[in-house]
């Protein structure tokens, strides 16, 4: 094997990868951008839940209640209505997120020492932030219930009860980004490579040098390789980018050691080249290595392991370890595969 042809091959492919102006946006601003998109959509927190209210009950327990809901960080009463269809309105064309309607006999009943009924109206189309929203709500329901219920019996009352103590680790305020941004690490990752090696071949058929390549002295392992470091530095490049932004643009915490996230990376670059190569020996046009590209995603379950437990637990390689075995075993036989077909196609 001759390192100065492959030397050569590698600056021939940069010098092509610079010179191809559709492909520079994909090296450093397409990952950066779908990163701070994929960030701040990708996301289950709820924040900023708007209300609008119908208070028939108009006493001081109504307004104790209303107080407890607007006093809470997640929720904000936007609107205050008198007629339930102006507010069933607002919720079909959503201009808020909740309703809740509290009937006359609100104090009366409270005052009784029964049960008060409180309507609550949400937006179900998104299922998921719609249950998100009722858990929150109840939870505030229940702190007015034990302030109200203290104060309608100021005694102490000795009862048995169960005190949990709660700690959630490695995500202590639960925040989903935390959990989202480094699998979007890893997703654009494995994409671009994807993209970038699949098309490195390709381009060539396209273009009628791939004879020109079979006819030089290069052997099909240093065309493959020769091929192939330069996407192997690009993408270590954007991973380092991407790394960066995660940690201080969407403030997600970095526990573990990079040197083994740079090692994981490169076992993963394995099997994404290689599948990659393979890609190009099936395809025939640019558009059709890009469609084949997302049906091919399997080293991903490996690497999300690996760099969520580094990003936010800390965990070395001995806890990492079955991952890091998968995505050896993963990498080495596609890669092999990849080659010898490959190595059919230039016979």
């Amino acid at each position: 094997m001759n390192w100065v042809r492959i030397r050569e091959l590698v600056r021939k492919e940069f010098i092509q990868l610079f010179r191809d102006k559709r492909v520079r946006p994909l090296l450093v601003i397409s990952p950066l951008v779908q990163l701070i998109i994929f960030g701040y959509v990708v996301s289950t927190d709820v924040r900023d839940v708007t209300v609008a209210l119908l208070d028939q009950s108009k006493t001081v327990e109504s307004r104790q209640f209303i107080d407890t809901i607007d006093g809470n960080r997640t929720f904000r009463i936007v609107q205050y209505r008198e007629n339930p269809r102006e507010l069933e309105d607002l919720l079909l064309r959503r201009k808020v997120d909740l309703i809740i309607k509290i009937p006359s006999d609100f104090s009366r009943t409270l005052r009784s020492g029964r049960t008060a009924s409180v309507q609550v109206l949400v937006d179900g189309s998104m299922s998921n932030m719609a249950s998100v929203r009722i858990a929150y709500l109840m939870n505030v329901i229940q702190q007015f219930n034990v302030r109200f219920l203290h104060e309608l019996y100021p005694r102490k009352l000795s009862y048995g009860k169960i005190d949990a103590r709660i700690r959630t680790w490695y995500n202590p305020n639960l925040d989903s980004r935390n959990f989202y941004v480094p699998g979007v690490v890893a997703f654009l990752i494995m994409l671009l490579t994807l993209l970038f090696t699949s098309m490195a071949v390709i381009r060539e058929k396209e273009s009628g040098t791939m004879e020109q390549l079979i006819v030089t002295p290069l052997k099909p392992l240093e065309l493959i390789l020769g091929k192939t470091i330069p996407y192997i530095i690009v993408v270590e490049s954007q991973m380092v980018i991407v790394t960066v932004v995660a940690i201080l643009w969407f403030r997600v915490p970095m526990v573990g050691s990079a040197p083994l996230l740079f090692v994981a990376t490169c076992l993963f670059l394995l099997s994404t080249l290689g599948i990659g190569l393979f890609i190009s020996t099936v395809s025939v046009t640019q558009q059709q290595a890009m469609m084949t590209t997302f049906f091919l995603l399997n080293p991903l379950r490996y690497l999300l392991v690996i760099i969520r437990g580094i990003f936010l637990k800390g965990v070395g390689f001995s806890i990492l370890w079955p991952q890091f075995a998968g995505l050896t075993i993963l990498g080495i036989f596609v890669f092999i595969g990849a080659v010898n077909r490959f190595k059919k196609r230039l016979d």
